[in-house]
């Protein structure tokens, strides 16, 4: 598979080249020069096949013959080790959980996917070149990736997060690994962090002395994987309705983008819902036509507090730019702190279901689209909402049990570097 830059300033690339350099050298975001969609007789019989099958027909266009089907099967069935049940709370609505992983949130697929990607690489790479991975977080892809790549021979993390803006379990979960695994703490916003990866991948500095590659959803690698959680979903209810509606609470949008290359692939899904917090720069977009990026928000879903998601060129691009093709694929709502703890407070006293502030919004949002529209609809739980227990209603966060996953981080000792800017930054990685 081909790779070109958005920005259509930067030669085409491999899936091997995309993955290593995460961003091109333009700044824009690599995606595939070709999309095929599967033969309908896979849909036809997906209820019949296994989870790493149906990823494996999904993503083996986009990875080509740089890894052998052999070991990208292989590859996957380590990636997919784990559940992603979808809970029907009625007739209409159902739940996907995707936070059953080792960090017990939706970004485990990409990272781990990527993580034995570039391990793959490495191992057929005779020089054994180091990476370093750089990545901004908001919460929930800083403990993903560090647990992705922890051990990964060749590879060094870094992991950049705003100080005192993501939860006590997620700042555990990136700052106590050791190893490969550095955890610098920003004194700012997600913004900063993610405007400091950026800039890092384009500064001159570190060529011929750092190798840089982006495990955010920017890269292909982390992005892509993303689809087969949708792919899932369909098979589990296929038989439910000729309508299938996906209601993702969104922050970089790369989620809600993978599944919308999943329906670019021949999923059938109908329609798409973003949810979003403060934070509603695309559903303002979409009632208004005009694109308006802005300083992020503070808010308790705190993986959604960006004001400037990267991913939605991507979505842009998959709809031809053409703003009512998008309108047509794409509802959007957003909602405050207060509407989304009384979500909270609905959900588990009217169907015994305790959903994170992320999944509750993507609740709320799914709900008012099928106010007006007949649908299956499913809404995306993407974290397990005892990472959240600071910002969960009181009398549902002291009956939640802590998973082993988290239970086995509490005890240990964050470790982190606080930083301030750019050039600190900088410092730290030619050092």
């Amino acid at each position: 598979m081909i790779y070109f830059s958005l920005n259509h300033k930067a030669p085409e690339v491999s899936f091997q080249e995309a993955v290593v350099r995460g961003l091109a050298p333009d700044k824009g975001l690599y995606f595939p020069k070709d999309i095929n969609k599967l033969p309908d007789s896979f849909f036809g019989t997906i209820d019949t096949l296994d989870h790493v099958t149906i990823a494996y027909e999904a993503i083996k266009q986009f990875v080509g013959s740089e890894i052998p089907e052999t070991d990208l099967k292989a590859i996957l069935a380590d990636v997919l080790s784990f559940e992603f049940p979808v809970v029907e709370l009625d007739k209409a609505i159902a739940s996907l959980e995707l936070y059953h992983g080792p960090t017990m949130a939706f970004k485990d697929v990409g990272a781990r996917f990527m993580a034995r990607c570039l391990g793959y690489f490495n191992k057929q790479n005779d020089s054994h070149e180091h990476v370093t991975v750089l990545v901004a977080t908001s919460g929930d892809t800083g403990g993903a990736v560090a647990s992705g790549f922890l051990g990964v021979e060749g590879v060094d993390v870094v992991i950049l997060y705003p100080s005192g803006k993501v939860s006590e379990i997620q700042e555990k979960q990136l700052t106590t690994l050791g190893q490969n695994i550095t955890a610098l703490e920003v004194d700012g916003v997600f913004d900063d962090c993610q405007d400091m990866v950026k800039r890092a991948f384009l500064d001159e500095d570190f060529k011929g002395k750092r190798t840089l590659t982006s495990a955010n959803s920017i890269n292909i690698a982390r992005w892509l994987p993303q689809m087969f959680y949708y792919f899932f979903a369909y098979k589990a209810l296929k038989h439910k309705s000729e309508k299938l509606v996906f209601s993702v609470p969104s922050g970089n949008y790369g989620n809600i983008c993978a599944g919308m290359m999943a329906q670019s692939l021949g999923l059938p899904v109908d329609h798409f819902v973003t949810g979003t917090n403060a934070n509603n720069v695309v559903p303002e977009y979409l009632e208004t036509g005009d694109y308006k990026t802005k300083s992020s928000v503070a808010t308790i879903s705190n993986a959604m507090d960006v004001g400037a998601p990267s991913n939605f060129i991507r979505i842009e691009t998959l709809h031809h730019h053409d703003f009512e093709a998008l309108k047509n694929n794409l509802s959007g709502y957003s909602y405050t702190d207060s509407e989304t703890v009384n979500a909270i407070n609905y959900l588990n006293d009217k169907h015994n279901y305790i959903a994170d502030p992320h999944g509750a919004i993507g609740y709320l949002a799914l709900r008012d689209y099928l106010k007006t529209n007949k649908a299956q609809g499913v809404f995306l739980e993407t974290a397990h909402p005892i990472k959240f227990l600071p910002v969960m209603p009181k009398a549902i966060a002291e009956k939640m049990p802590i998973p082993s996953q988290i239970e086995a981080i509490l005890p240990l000792e964050k470790q982190s570097i606080l930083i301030s800017n750019y050039e600190q930054l900088k410092q730290h990685l030619l050092s």
